[in-house]
């Protein structure tokens, strides 16, 4: 059977037909704000106190936007008769927005977990040069970072978040203890 001539036509008319028949919904985007998806990707958030000046995320970006600078500081030995240590110090991180294609990788691969995905998209600019985001900006974004998922019920918690509790819990009770003066003990053992 043969289709008839102007029936494609016909059914591309009876589309546009139904959608001109609903309701349109325009949201009112500065005065209200986007409901975001949780995961959404909008600026990058540097945690500088995990970063370690590896530099992965540098070398797997692959638009050469991230400009890290550090220094080498030498750690003092511990230990009597130890050996000295040296660091890393982050002096310079700082993104390229104007460049950056959001793809995430740099997130991926960071070993420490110092950069995050914020939700935040406000940040334009009339000077493209005002793209180029330093660590104290960066720094600021991690405010507006999301709290994780939620473990599933039966998970352990993470060893990181069990450690920080112990031992705000060992300060706290140090703190709470009172600061009695020790009672000097009896040599003979015994009770007086």
């Amino acid at each position: 059977m043969a289709p008839i001539p102007g029936s494609g036509l016909a059914k591309g008319l009876a589309v546009t037909l139904r959608t001109m028949t609903k309701k349109t919904v325009t949201e009112q985007y500065p005065d209200v704000q986007p409901d975001l998806p949780p995961r959404t990707r909008g600026v990058i958030g540097l945690f500088e106190e995990n970063c370690t000046v590896c530099m992965l995320c540098a070398r797997e970006c692959p638009d050469w936007c991230i400009y890290i600078d550090s220094h080498k500081e030498t750690i003092p030995a511990a230990t009597p008769g130890g050996r000295e240590r040296s660091r890393n110090v982050l002096d310079r991180f700082a993104i390229d927005f104007s460049l950056c294609m959001y793809c995430g990788i740099c997130i991926e691969v960071c070993p420490f977990d110092a950069l995050f995905w914020s939700p935040e998209f406000e940040y334009a600019e009339t000077d493209i040069r005002d793209l180029t985001h330093e660590r104290d900006k960066l720094r600021e974004w991690m405010w507006t970072v999301p709290a994780p998922p939620a473990l599933d019920p039966g998970a352990e918690e993470p060893k990181e978040i069990a450690a920080a509790r112990k031992t705000a819990e060992k300060l706290a009770a140090a703190q709470a203890e009172p600061a009695e003066p020790a009672e000097p003990a009896d040599p003979q053992g015994g009770e007086s």
